[in-house]
């Protein structure tokens, strides 16, 4: 039911009890209308202190929905609650004689917001919108999950996806993402780590629909990738100690190295572990320096004067230098990218 416009509050439906969860009134209850906005990625009915003192104290309670979320746990609390439709001007008219708290819908009513901030600028009241919950870090991450699943369900192309065709995606992500840091575009950096993140969530929704043992969502990569910081960093989250560094690292290489021979069931190689689809140039570094670690003679090396045992000296050279072949060759790439374009732009001028 709309309220129609009057001198008199806006009518209501009470659908529940009048409890005794009301606090006594005092000099902060003067006429005013509160705006009791709270995040829907946060449990309803977990609110700050203030919001539920804010409750208790109200004149009049009212939601614009008997589903609104808060609706049962307000009720429970012994404060009651009358549901009416969102009218800006019978709000405004209620405040101006007791304290109205109106609980926003989870979209933030800002369509209400702005018609009742338009009314009070020419005849003003006391208005406040006070946040009952908020969101933590990494509460956004909820939101994409549910986009994604969305998209998985109601999008024919996203539904027709498979791990072997998103695969060319997430690389190029990554690739865009590297690109970004090494030009020092950090601007886009966000918006690429955010396509690498859609991708991790894609591959996690399409997981989810398998029913053998090979099934995981987006929690088990979390706690998958969490319980692994944790083991691998004992100097952080365990009694280890450390002296800088180094041996940090040389902690992580040795319990790497016990993981892959729990995994493996037995002795495990160095070499496991390293993926051979990567670019050539960065396989050869990460094999040459595991094998380094290991304390492997150099001369296991291929040599020769084939295209390929050149660039793998190469490679073994740029390791020796501390510096990273496939940075290099990119670098050097995007040199010569410039110099190409400047010379197209010179040849092709008036």
């Amino acid at each position: 039911m709309t309220p129609k416009p009057s001198s008199k509050s806006p009518k209501s439906s009470k659908p529940s009890r009048k409890g005794a969860g009301r606090a006594p009134k005092g000099p902060g209850d003067k006429p005013a209308l509160i705006l009791l906005a709270t995040t829907h990625r946060v449990a309803p009915g977990l609110l700050t202190w203030r919001a539920w003192e804010t409750l208790r104290s109200a004149g009049r309670v009212l939601a614009g929905s008997g589903d609104h979320p808060l609706l049962p746990y307000v009720l429970d609390a012994g404060v009651p609650v009358e549901v009416t439709e969102p009218a800006a001007a019978e709000l405004v008219e209620a405040a101006r004689t007791e304290r109205i708290v109106w609980l926003a819908a989870p979209d933030g009513d800002e369509p209400l917001m702005r018609e009742i901030g338009r009314i009070a600028v020419g005849d003003p009241l006391d208005i406040e919108v006070l946040h009952g919950s908020y969101d933590l870090p990494g509460a956004r991450l909820l939101d994409l999950v549910s986009v994604m699943d969305t998209l998985r369900r109601e999008c024919p192309w996203d539904a027709e996806q498979t791990h072997a065709s998103l695969v060319r995606y997430l690389l190029e992500e990554s690739y865009e993402v590297a690109e970004t840091i090494e030009e020092g575009d950090l601007g886009a950096l966000r918006e690429e780590l955010g396509d690498v993140l859609m991708q991790v969530a894609f591959h996690s929704v399409v997981a989810s629909e398998r029913t053998d043992e090979t099934a995981f969502t987006i929690d088990d990569v979390a706690a998958g990738i969490v319980d692994k910081l944790v083991r691998r960093h004992p100097h952080v989250f365990g009694e280890v100690t450390v002296a800088g560094a180094d041996e940090v690292n040389a902690n992580w290489e040795e319990i790497k190295a016990a993981e892959r021979a729990a995994k493996n069931g037995g002795a495990a190689s160095v070499l496991d572990g390293v993926p051979m689809g990567q670019p050539a140039l960065s396989l050869a570094a990460q094999l040459q320096r595991r094998a380094a670690r290991a304390g492997a003679p150099e001369d296991l090396a291929p040599a020769g004067d084939g295209i390929g045992e050149l660039l793998f000296a190469l490679v073994r050279r740029a390791r020796d230098e501390g510096v990273d072949p496939e940075a290099e060759l990119r670098a050097t790439s995007r040199v010569f990218r410039d110099r190409v374009k400047t010379w197209e732009r010179e040849k092709n001028a008036p």
